[in-house]
């Protein structure tokens, strides 16, 4: 029996107080008003008090209004039938398709017990030589984006959603504008992707609840579509919005902040979703990339102060490019060995190089005069920037790799390097050699 009461005790913002027993958290109800019905969803228990959101707002809702607990949490339609679809932050389509109710899954479930993970073992290609050279995406990894606002982290979002080696692509949007709902939906059908992508995306003129829902309807379809067999990569963009969100309710529930007003339990609510990344033994895998700008540039800001205890390593989006110093992909020694002999010697030594020419730069505004060996080292940066950094490269593994070696042999000498011979001996370029 569906549990009915009629009366509303207090409304404040999109927050509704209603007496109950027997009612559970995160358990959905329906509000019945005057204009139609509401979905509402219990975020808090105080004895015989449970505190609903409701996800359209609390326009038009009365204290007078009735309230029947339907004894069950959010649940998402799952399967084959979501591919190519876009849907709003509560899980209603966006793209004039029909409503789907068929394989309904609960969403905001337990992260999978670590016991039933296997080790991280394959790397997925993304075409971008900063990630698959020098910080290899290794599936069921989590890794965070870090930028500020204003940077195109939701363009290095979009080409990798259109690149990424993967079976599914599902993309979680919090807060964003309109306009960036329209740029990564016509990218993905540009580029051939949505037929295998799946959009949830919330827009900062949605209610701010329905912002809460995205990772989690993400995430459950993803889990679906993982003990299937695929190998699926979520996109978050933006986990700040979340956040923001998060505190936005927590104010509103007049629970005692932490710091900058956040709610006290934030690492835990972060945590519960990142830890969805898995790779499953005997079926498929869940890899998540989350955009998480920092405010003022600030890393110790708690939101990416949190987000970097989660997940393993992290990404830093800088001036539109991947900065090599900053970023880390904390699993990638897991398969570079099972890439190309040559993987870790490029990785080691270009980046080292790098260093030294980051090191010639401040020498040279600083009125130092340059040696032959600076000179060499400016002209190597400015060829890794060109070649390696820009965004506008786009080549397979091997290739980059190769790349690196040419970069390699335009600007040095093989003892200057720092490589092994017999590593020399089989990888430096031939060409032009007399």
């Amino acid at each position: 029996m569906h549990k009915i009461y009629t009366s509303i005790n207090q409304i404040v913002g999109d927050v509704i107080t209603v007496e109950a027993e027997n009612i559970g958290n995160t358990e959905l109800a329906e509000i019945t008003t005057r204009r139609g019905t509401s979905l509402a969803q219990v975020i808090r228990l105080d004895g015989k008090k449970a505190f609903l959101q409701v996800f359209a707002g609390s326009r038009g809702i009365s204290t007078g209004d009735r309230v029947r607990f339907l004894g069950h949490p959010m649940r998402i339609a799952t399967g084959d039938m979501l591919l190519g679809r876009i849907f709003n932050g509560s899980g209603r389509p966006l793209d004039n398709g029909p409503d789907l109710s068929e394989n309904l899954a609960e969403i905001g479930g337990p992260p999978v017990n670590p016991v039933k993970r296997i080790i991280p073992n394959k790397m997925i290609r993304t075409g971008i030589p900063m990630i698959d050279v020098f910080n290899s995406l290794v599936e069921s990894q989590k890794l965070p984006i870090f930028s500020i606002a204003g940077e195109p982290y939701n363009e290095l979002l979009a080409r990798i959603g259109t690149q990424a080696e993967v079976d599914i692509i599902i993309l979680g949007g919090m807060g964003l504008k309109y306009d960036d709902y329209l740029f990564f939906r016509d990218t993905l059908e540009e580029h051939g992707a949505l037929s295998h992508s799946i959009i949830f995306m919330h827009t900062a003129a949605d209610p701010v609840v329905e912002c809460l829902l995205v990772p989690d309807m993400s995430l459950a379809v993803a889990e679906n579509f993982a003990l299937s067999g695929k190998r699926v990569l979520v996109l978050l963009t933006d986990m700040s919005n979340f956040c923001d969100a998060l505190k936005e309710i927590a104010i509103t529930m007049e629970q005692i902040p932490s710091n900058r007003g956040y709610p006290g339990d934030l690492y835990s609510l972060l945590a519960s979703r990142y830890e969805k990344a898995v790779d499953f033994e005997n079926a498929g895998s869940i890899t998540i990339l989350a955009v998480t700008t920092m405010p003022g540039d600030d890393v110790t800001h708690p939101i990416p102060d949190n987000t970097g205890y989660i997940t393993e390593g992290q990404f830093y989006f800088k001036d539109g490019v991947i900065e090599p110093f900053g970023s880390l992909s904390r699993l990638k020694q897991l398969v570079n060995a099972k890439t190309r002999d040559d993987h870790r010697t490029i990785m080691d030594s270009m980046i080292q190089l790098f260093a030294d020419y980051r090191e010639t730069l401040e020498k040279q505004s600083m009125g130092f005069q340059m040696s032959a060996w600076d000179l060499k080292l400016l002209k190597y940066g400015k060829l890794f920037e060109e070649k390696m950094m820009s965004l506008k490269v786009n080549v397979p593994l091997e290739r980059a790799l190769d790349l690196g070696w040419e970069i390699l042999h335009d600007c040095f000498l093989p003892e200057e390097t720092g490589i092994k011979r017999s590593v020399i001996d089989q990888y430096w370029p031939k060409k032009h050699e007399n």
